[in-house]
């Protein structure tokens, strides 16, 4: 049996450049890493037609629930760590990127600080997040907004499909 000690933690993934599927594997990878982290769950990967910002091509996304010890802030400064192990550069807003890994909900915690702002300002509006998160955690609950279903429900999911090709995780329960 696994004692948990952390906060849960719902972490979304996103490529669009490269090889979109490797790079989220090395991410998740990457994040199972972390000594401060344990891996819960890995969503299926979608693909999805990007949201705003300039034309670009579409994305591979997936969701990842993860028990940390690390405070958010430290945490969002490794998964940037991350992101530029990746070469990710942040020069358009909204624009493509080798990686991108969002903090969506961290245990409750509500922060309105503008580096990261606790739940995602956008998640409940974003099926790329909420279809995954649903597939991993049907139960699943985005503060301030309700449930992970519900939201889901409620908008337009027109524009991402389950691609083929899973991601392994990178763990084996004992």
């Amino acid at each position: 049996m696994t004692v948990r000690t952390g906060r849960v933690v719902v972490l979304a993934l996103g490529s669009n450049l490269g090889d979109r599927r490797d790079i989220l594997q090395g991410g998740v990878d990457a994040i199972a890493g972390l000594s401060e982290v344990r891996l819960i769950a890995v969503s299926p990967v979608y693909e999805t037609v990007p949201v705003g910002g300039p034309p670009q091509p579409d994305y591979l996304n997936a969701v990842l629930l993860a028990e940390t010890t690390l405070p958010s802030h430290e945490l969002l400064g490794r998964l940037h760590e991350i992101e530029a192990a990746f070469d990710r550069v942040r020069l358009v807003r909204w624009g493509p990127r080798t990686l991108d890994i969002d903090v969506i909900s961290v245990s409750g915690e509500r922060s309105d600080d503008p580096e990261l702002t606790l739940p995602h300002p956008r998640a409940h509006e974003r099926a790329f997040v909420l279809a995954p998160w649903h597939d991993i955690d049907q139960a699943a609950e985005l503060p301030g907004h309700g449930p992970v279903a519900e939201l889901l429900a409620g908008i337009d999911a027109s524009g991402i499909r389950r691609a083929v090709a899973p991601l392994v995780a990178p763990w084996t329960e004992s």
